[in-house]
């Protein structure tokens, strides 16, 4: 249990500091991070962390497959955990 703590702790974090990187890439004309490596660190537990980083950044907030895919991770994510907390 605790080191599914520490996995999704440090996926939200990697996913938050890559959609922040992201955006500086973006407004600085450098090499972007591509849509699926966003999404992948979604998808493999940093969900929360992207979602904070879409808003605090407003980045990728006119795709719709971030604003939509985003939040559906995150309600598939908790529904999972918590399955698995008291299941």
């Amino acid at each position: 249990m605790q080191v599914l703590f520490y996995y999704l702790t440090a996926m939200n974090i990697l996913a938050f500091a890559l959609f922040g990187a992201d955006k500086l890439k973006a407004r600085k004309g450098f090499w972007r991070i591509s849509e699926k490596g966003l999404m992948l660190t979604a998808l493999c537990g940093g969900s929360i962390g992207a979602l904070c980083g879409m808003r605090l950044f407003r980045h990728k907030t006119k795709h719709k497959l971030f604003t939509i895919g985003i939040p559906l991770i995150l309600l598939v994510q908790g529904l999972a955990l918590m399955y698995y907390l008291f299941v």
